[in-house]
């Protein structure tokens, strides 16, 4: 459907470099990265808003690196929702079915269509400056589908809205995609928005591209420091592999030595997810391969969850509900023991 080939892109300031992807149809891919890692500048590049400084940019088998944009029959909806303040939700649905010179009838067939789809007929008379910032994002998809774009490309469309808006809107997308079955190419700065919708994710940092995959792929086997950290792992920790022949894995950090299920032995970093690691105040009796007694040097409230961090050395952090913290009436300077299996190990 989309195949990025070396793409490259300098826009002085800000400089894309070298970056391939195949994004197939019906896909819904995100374009995950920290401010300024350059995922706007991707999206725009692939709907033709910038000069390409080298490389080629394919849509449905064909060489679009040089086609104009209006040519390339993608839809954009922006962070900022960009709808003209002086008209009406109607008319800013139908702007572009106008300016293709669609007949008066196809056009309130594709209106009813969109307003059905997207629930806003009630919103229809309304002037945008008028809309809740949830409202003026399902205005803004309406008028990216009215022209039956092939592909959707949304920039941001979550970050600006509170968190109960936030996810009414990341539902509705995910149901719009489930209906249309639609390509959409996201970008987001939020893991877990990435997680929740995305079927594919491409992680931009620093203008170039650190990883692709399944969320599962990111979320579970990162393969740099880069991506641990930002799909926020929280536990990246320094050392070596021990080579014991026919024996465990071993990886060895600040003299404590962890079994590991699989790994290379020239990997010098390992990641364990917080949520992995199970607090106690007393040793568990389970088939995991790791239990280790520390000290609590820090919490972090988070509300119903909190982190917990325990020196064993090294530093771990676990992830529990806040039942637990209560129950176990952890503080820092306790001692305790936290278990996880060599599988929860992920090695780079």
């Amino acid at each position: 459907m989309i195949d990025i080939k070396n793409l490259s892109v300098d826009l002085g300031e800000f400089v894309l470099k070298n970056v391939s992807l195949s994004i197939e149809e019906g896909d819904y891919y995100i374009i995950l990265g920290p401010t300024g890692a350059g995922k706007t500048v991707l999206l725009e590049s692939i709907a033709g808003l910038h000069p390409i400084t080298s490389g080629e940019i394919w849509l449905r088998g064909t060489n679009v690196t040089s086609l104009e944009p209006e040519k390339r029959n993608i839809g954009i909806v922006y962070q900022d929702h960009v709808l003209f303040p002086h008209l009406t939700v109607k008319d800013n649905i139908c702007f572009g079915l106008k300016i293709h010179k669609m007949k008066r009838e196809a056009i309130a067939g594709r209106l009813d269509w969109l307003v059905d789809l997207l629930g806003i007929s009630h919103l229809l008379h309304r002037k945008p400056t008028t809309l809740s910032g949830g409202e003026k994002q399902k205005v803004s998809l309406a008028r990216a589908l009215s022209t039956s774009p092939e592909i959707l490309m949304i920039d941001e469309p979550l970050s600006a809205l509170d968190p109960e808006t936030r996810e009414s809107v990341q539902q509705e997308l995910k149901q719009l995609h489930r209906k249309l079955g639609i390509t959409i190419v996201h970008v987001t700065h939020d893991f877990e928005e990435a997680l929740s919708l995305g079927t594919k994710i491409a992680v931009i940092g620093e203008g170039e591209l650190k990883q692709t995959g399944t969320p599962e792929d990111i979320f579970r086997r990162p393969d740099s420091e880069f991506v641990a950290r930002f799909a926020m792992a929280r536990n990246i920790i320094k050392g070596t592999v021990l080579e014991q022949p026919g024996q465990d894995i071993i990886f060895r950090s600040e003299g404590t030595d962890f079994v590991v299920a699989s790994g290379e032995k020239s990997s010098l970093t390992a990641s364990i997810r917080p949520e992995d690691i199970i607090i106690s105040l007393e040793p568990i009796h389970s088939s995991a391969r790791n239990c280790f007694r520390g000290t609590i040097t820090r919490i972090l409230d988070k509300g119903s969850i909190l982190y917990i961090t325990a020196g064993i050395p090294p530093e771990l952090t676990s992830l529990v509900t806040r039942h637990s913290f209560e129950e176990m009436e952890l503080k820092e300077g306790n001692q305790v023991y936290l278990t996880f299996k060599a599988s929860s190990i992920h090695l780079f």
